[in-house]
């Protein structure tokens, strides 16, 4: 039996090796730095549906591969905003946990430093400030 450190490693692992061949790679790095950031800022619901709203298939294609890691299918942005505050904070805990495995492969992988931000800064804050 492995740990969900491990399962989450391994499936990873397996989504960023499949990535590197995109020709935006490197969003899907940046978005794997900077998740975790509006997590922290914005709320899992609201950081994972600015994620959604993005034009760009790559964002779409991680924020499925992200789904998958941690539900096992694509519904994470609907439990993120369905769940009950336990459960949600169960799910916010869950998803921080993964996305470790995300910026470390994107670091070793795909070669995105944090850095490496491209257009990622356009958090859900700061367009409500505009």
């Amino acid at each position: 039996m492995q740990t969900l450190d491990q399962q989450y490693a391994t499936n990873v692992l397996k989504k960023v090796e499949l990535v590197r061949k995109d020709a935006d790679y490197k969003k899907y790095g940046a978005i794997s730095h900077s998740l975790p950031i509006l997590i922290h800022n914005a709320g899992l619901a609201q950081a994972l549906s600015f994620v959604d709203s993005r034009k760009e298939p790559i964002f779409k294609t991680f924020l499925k591969d992200l789904s998958q890691t941690v539900v096992g299918d694509e519904t994470l942005l609907q439990k993120s905003r369905e769940s009950d505050l336990i459960s949600y904070m169960q799910l916010t805990h869950r998803v921080l946990n993964a996305l470790l495995w995300y910026k470390r492969f994107a670091q070793s992988i795909l070669e995105v430093e944090a850095s490496e931000d491209l257009e990622v800064r356009d958090t859900p804050n700061e367009k409500q400030e505009q």
